[in-house]
C-alpha cells in the first residue's frame, strides 16, 4: 500500500492568504509587513484584512513615536558624544521618602547611540515592566553600579547626605568611570567631574531612566529579602512608603531594626522627642562631605 504525500501547506497560485497566519506572523509577533503582501491586503476585500492592516498601521505609527520620544530623551547624552565625551553616567537615586529600609542609588553608561526601547522614569512604569528592562539595560550599558545607603546611615547623617552618599558609591564602582555625570535633580559638589543637574531627570535622559529602573528594582528586592526577616509589615508589597497599611503596622507592631528612626511618624510610634532641625542642604557652589549628626 503506498501512503499518499501529505497535503501542502502552501495557497495554491491566486488563493487567498490564511487570514489567521497572517495575523499571527504580522501583527501578534510583530514581523515586518512586506510591500507586496501589504498590496495583496489593501486589495482584499475581507474585513479581516482591513483589521490586519489596522493593526499594522498602528505599530509602525507607535514605533514612530517612540523613536522620537527616544531622541528626545538622548538629547543630553547626543550633546556630549558629539563633543567627543563618550562616557556620560546617569544616575538617579530611590528610596528616599519611605520608612524603612535603606536608600539605593545606580549610575548607568551607554555607549553612543545606545537605545533602549520602553526606557522611562522607573515610576511611570509598571513593576512588571522594569522587572523586564533591567536586565537589558544591565546588558547592553558599557558600565553600570547599584549602591546602598543603610538605615544606619540615614539615621546619622540625614536622607539628604544618605542619598548622595549612595549616588557617589555607585558612581565610584563604575568600570570604566565616567567622564560626564547626569544626575537627577542633584549636584555632588564634592567630585571633581563635569556634571549636570538635570531637574526631573528621570523623564528627560534615557542614562538618568535606567539609572532610576535599577535603582528602584535593585531596593525593591532588598525590601522583599527584608520582608521575610521582619514579618508582618508588609515589606514586600509597600517597600516601606509610609501608606496606611504600613503605618497601621508599624502602630500595632512596633518599630523593626530597619525602620528609619530619623523620620517623624518611627519616632512617634517609638514615644521619642522630634529631632531637632537638620542642617539646611548645601548650596550648589558649597563643597564638602556629609556632616555626622547624632539622632
Amino acid at each position: 500500500m503506498t501512503r499518499g504525500a501529505a497535503p501542502s501547506t502552501r495557497p495554491r497560485p491566486g488563493a487567498r492568504p490564511s487570514l489567521a497566519a497572517l495575523r499571527a506572523r504580522y501583527v501578534d509577533r510583530g514581523r515586518p509587513l512586506p510591500a507586496a503582501l501589504e498590496a495583496q491586503l489593501a486589495a482584499d476585500p475581507r474585513p479581516g484584512a482591513r483589521a490586519i492592516l489596522a493593526a499594522v498601521g498602528r505599530r509602525r505609527r507607535d514605533n514612530r513615536a517612540e523613536g522620537q520620544r527616544l531622541r528626545t530623551m538622548l538629547r543630553y547624552e547626543t550633546a556630549l558624544w558629539t563633543t567627543g565625551v563618550t562616557l556620560v553616567a546617569g544616575v538617579d537615586e530611590a528610596g528616599m521618602s519611605p520608612l524603612a529600609g535603606p536608600v539605593a542609588a545606580a549610575a548607568v553608561i551607554f555607549a553612543p547611540g545606545t537605545r533602549i526601547p520602553a526606557v522611562d522614569d522607573s515610576k511611570r512604569l509598571l513593576a512588571a515592566e522594569r522587572e523586564r528592562l533591567a536586565p537589558i539595560i544591565k546588558q547592553r550599558a558599557l558600565a553600570w553600579a547599584v549602591a546602598f545607603a543603610e538605615v544606619e546611615e540615614i539615621d546619622r547623617i540625614n536622607i539628604y547626605w544618605a542619598g548622595l552618599l549612595a549616588m557617589r558609591r555607585a558612581i565610584d564602582a563604575l568600570d570604566p568611570g565616567p567622564e560626564h555625570l547626569l544626575i537627577d535633580g542633584r549636584r555632588l559638589a564634592e567630585l571633581r567631574l563635569p556634571q549636570q543637574r538635570i531637574v526631573g531627570g528621570d523623564a528627560k535622559s534615557l542614562s538618568i531612566a535606567a539609572a532610576s529602573i535599577l535603582a528602584k528594582t535593585a531596593r525593591d528586592a532588598r525590601m522583599c529579602a527584608l520582608d521575610v526577616e521582619f514579618p508582618g509589615y508588609g515589606f514586600a508589597q509597600h517597600k516601606g512608603y509610609p501608606v496606611h497599611a504600613h503605618v497601621t503596622a508599624l502602630r500595632r507592631l512596633g518599630a523593626c531594626p530597619i525602620h528609619r528612626r530619623s523620620f517623624a511618624p518611627v519616632r512617634i510610634c517609638l514615644g521619642l522627642p522630634p529631632l531637632p532641625p537638620w542642617p539646611a542642604p548645601p548650596s550648589r557652589a558649597s563643597r564638602g562631605t556629609p556632616p555626622d549628626i547624632g539622632g
